[in-house]
C-alpha cells in the first residue's frame, strides 16, 4: 500500500507540469470538437439522404462515422488517465480527423461537395494547438487530400451537377484554399506569438514588481535597525577608547591587539550603518565622491581584505580602462557580498577577483573553490531565501546583488566551473558607473 501510495506522488507530480496539464486540456478541447463533428456528419448524411432524397453509400460513410467516434472514445478515456499528452499525439489525433473526412467526401462528391472546405478546421487547430512544423504539415496534407479528391471520388447522384469541372477551376479552387491555409498558419502562429510575449512581460512585470516591494520591506527594516544600533555602537566605541587609554590594558600587548581588532570591527560595523542609512535616502546632504575605476576597485578590495578574515585575494584587472567614476555605495555592497559568499564557500582558499571590460561592460568574476551550487539554486537564482547556508533570512545578499545589478542596467550570472568551485559573473555597462551618465542623471 505504501509502495502503490508512493508511486502515486510522483505521477500526480508530473501530472501537475505546465506542459503536461496543456497537452491535456488540447486533448480534451479535441474530443469535445471531435464529438460536434461526429453529430454534425451523422446530421448532414441522414440529411442528404432522407431529407434532400440524394442517395449516398450509407453502409460505408456510417462505417467511417462509427470508426471515428469509437476512437473519439479512446482519446477521451486517455485524456482522463494520461500523465501527459504530447503534440506528436495530437498530430496524430487530427490526421485521423483527415482521413475521415476524406473518406466522407471520397463516398460523397470530392471536389464538387461544398464541406471540402472543412479540412481549413484541421489546419485551424494544428496551428493553434501545435507548432509551426506541425502546421506546415498539416497544410501539406490537405493540400494534398483536396488534389486526390479532384481525381477520385465517387460522384453525387445531384440533377444539374456537373460532374467534371474544368482545370482552371479547379486549379483556381486549389490556389485558393492553399492560399487561405498559409495565411492562416502565418497570422495565427504570429498571433500565438505576440500573446505569448506579451504574457512573458506582463509575468516578468509582475515578478519584478514582488521583488522591488520585498526590497522596500528589507529596506525600511534594514533602516530601523542601523538607527536601533546607531546608540550601542557610539557606547561601545567610548568604552573602547577608554580602554585603549587604561594602563592596566596598554601594559598587556595581547590586550591591546584585541581591543585594537575590536576597534577596527566595530569600524567597519559602524561603516555598514552608515551606508544603510546612506542606501535609504538619509544622508544625501554628503556629495558624491568623484573617482577612477581602478581607485574605486583597489580600495574596495583592500577595505575587503582589511576587514576580512580572509587568505587572501587573487585580484587582476589587467588591460581596464580607467575611467571617471561616481563612488556607488550600492555597487561596493553588491561587490563585496559577492565576494563573502566566495570565501564562505570555501574559507581556507583564496577566492579570485577578475575585472575586464568586454564591448562597453564592466565584467567582474568572483571565483571560489568550493563545492559549487546545487542545482536547485541555479534554478532558482535571484530569488530571495535560496541559500545553502541553512540558516534564517540567507540567501538575501546574493538577492539584493542581483536587483542592484539590475538597477545599474547590467545582470549577475552564476554557475559551476568545470574544475570545481562556483564563479558568479557580474556585468554592467561601463555608460552607467562614468561620471558623466551619473552627472546627467543627477540633473
Amino acid at each position: 500500500m505504501a509502495a502503490t501510495e508512493a508511486d502515486a506522488l510522483p505521477a500526480a507530480a508530473d501530472a501537475r507540469q505546465p506542459e503536461h496539464l496543456a497537452g491535456r486540456k488540447n486533448l480534451v478541447q479535441l474530443v469535445q470538437l471531435r464529438w460536434l463533428a461526429v453529430g454534425g456528419q451523422l446530421l448532414t448524411i441522414l440529411t442528404v439522404r432522407y431529407v434532400l432524397g440524394i442517395r449516398l453509400p450509407l453502409a460505408e460513410m456510417l462505417a467511417l462515422l462509427g470508426a471515428l467516434a469509437l476512437f473519439n472514445v479512446v482519446c477521451a478515456v486517455r485524456g482522463r488517465t494520461a500523465r501527459g499528452v504530447s503534440d506528436a499525439e495530437l498530430f496524430a489525433g487530427l490526421l485521423v480527423d483527415v482521413t475521415v473526412l476524406s473518406g466522407q467526401l471520397f463516398y460523397s462528391g470530392g471536389i464538387t461537395n461544398p464541406f471540402i472546405f472543412l479540412f481549413l478546421l484541421q489546419v485551424v487547430v494544428a496551428a493553434v494547438l501545435l507548432g509551426p512544423r506541425p502546421s506546415w504539415a498539416m497544410v501539406a496534407l490537405t493540400s494534398g487530400c483536396f488534389i486526390a479528391l479532384t481525381q477520385w471520388h465517387r460522384p453525387l447522384d445531384l440533377p444539374g451537377l456537373a460532374q467534371t469541372q474544368s482545370v482552371h477551376y479547379l486549379g483556381g479552387l486549389l490556389l485558393c484554399f492553399a492560399l487561405v491555409a498559409s495565411l492562416l498558419v502565418l497570422f495565427i502562429g504570429r498571433i500565438g506569438r505576440n500573446l505569448r510575449q506579451r504574457d512573458e512581460r506582463l509575468a516578468n512585470l509582475r515578478q519584478r514588481a514582488a521583488e522591488e516591494e520585498h526590497i522596500v520591506r528589507i529596506g525600511l527594516l534594514a533602516s530601523g535597525a542601523a538607527h536601533e544600533l546607531g546608540t550601542p555602537l557610539a557606547t561601545l566605541s567610548v568604552i573602547l577608547g577608554d580602554w585603549s587609554r587604561m594602563a592596566v590594558f596598554a601594559a598587556e600587548p595581547e590586550l591591546r591587539e584585541e581591543i585594537d581588532e575590536m576597534q577596527i570591527q566595530l569600524q567597519r560595523c559602524k561603516s555598514i550603518v552608515s551606508g544603510i542609512l546612506m542606501a535609504a535616502g538619509e544622508a544625501r546632504g554628503e556629495a558624491p565622491v568623484e573617482t577612477t575605476l581602478h581607485a574605486f576597485l583597489d580600495e574596495l578590495v583592500a577595505q575587503w581584505l582589511r576587514t576580512r578574515p580572509a587568505p587572501g585575494l587573487r585580484y587582476r584587472r589587467d588591460e581596464l580602462p580607467d575611467l571617471p567614476i561616481v563612488s556607488d555605495t550600492a555597487l561596493k555592497q553588491m561587490i563585496g557580498n559577492v565576494l563573502d559568499n566566495a570565501l564562505e564557500a570555501a574559507p581556507d582558499a583564496e577566492p579570485t577577483l577578475r575585472v575586464e571590460a568586454e564591448d562597453d561592460e564592466l565584467v567582474l568574476r568572483v571565483q571560489d573553490r568550493g563545492p559549487g551550487f546545487a542545482p536547485e539554486m541555479l534554478a532558482q537564482l535571484g530569488k530571495p531565501y535560496q541559500s545553502s547556508k541553512g540558516r534564517p533570512g540567507g540567501g538575501l545578499g546574493l538577492f539584493l546583488s542581483i536587483n542592484v545589478a539590475r538597477t545599474l542596467g547590467g545582470r549577475l550570472q552564476a554557475r559551476n566551473r568545470d574544475g570545481g568551485g562556483a564563479e558568479v559573473i557580474i556585468r554592467l555597462p561601463l555608460a552607467a558607473l562614468t561620471l558623466q551618465e551619473q552627472s546627467t542623471y543627477g540633473d
